[in-house]
């Protein structure tokens, strides 16, 4: 039997222990959780089930949240520097100004989420699922986004620098004013997008 401690603060601030290295939350039936400013660092929340939870600004720095359902989740100014959503559902989830940056991300679903001005330098997102996700002025330098699909994604004013897009779907998606220095686009598909004013 798993023992979960937790407690929150006069700050409101929500801090679970209870394992080492972070929370043992494995599978956990967090549906709808108020978890806002939570401290989650390292946390296991492999295959937990956070649908429609308030995550706004929780400290999830090198959580495993791989499997995790975040459908509609709201994670505005979350920290998920370093963590794992291998396979992660994330659609339809608020990721605005979220800190991703050398997450792990492989095979997520990011369909129709909102990723504005989001920090994903570095992070890994091969074969992610990213169709008409917004990512307006995100920070995609360094990204792995081999194989991922980006149909109708809008990229606006996004920083792909340096980014892998081998191989990627980006059919429709809108890439004005993007950054695409020194970006790989070997195989890329790129039917139907704007790429007005786009640097390459």
């Amino acid at each position: 039997m798993r023992v979960i401690y937790w407690e929150r603060h006069e700050n409101g601030n929500v801090i679970f222990t209870g394992a080492p290295g972070g929370a043992d939350l494995r599978r956990a039936n967090l549906i709808g959780a108020n978890l806002s400013d939570a401290n989650l660092t390292g946390a296991n929340l492999t295959n937990a089930n956070l649908r429609g939870a308030n995550l706004t600004n929780a400290n999830l720095t090198n959580a495993y949240l791989d499997r995790a359902k975040l459908t509609y989740a709201n994670l505005t100014g979350a920290k998920l520097r370093g963590a794992n959503l291998t396979g992660a559902n994330l659609t339809g989830a608020n990721l605005r100004g979220a800190k991703l940056n050398d997450a792990n991300l492989t095979n997520a679903n990011l369909t129709n989420a909102y990723l504005d001005r989001a920090n994903l330098t570095n992070a890994y997102l091969t074969n992610a699922y990213l169709d008409r996700a917004k990512l307006a002025y995100a920070n995609l330098t360094g990204a792995k986004l081999r194989g991922a699909n980006l149909s109708g994604a809008k990229l606006t004013y996004a920083n792909l620098t340096d980014a892998n897009l081998r191989g990627a779907n980006l059919t429709n998606a809108n890439l004005t004013n993007a950054n695409l220095t020194n970006a790989y686009l070997t195989d890329a598909n790129l039917s139907g997008a704007n790429l007005t004013n786009a640097t390459c």
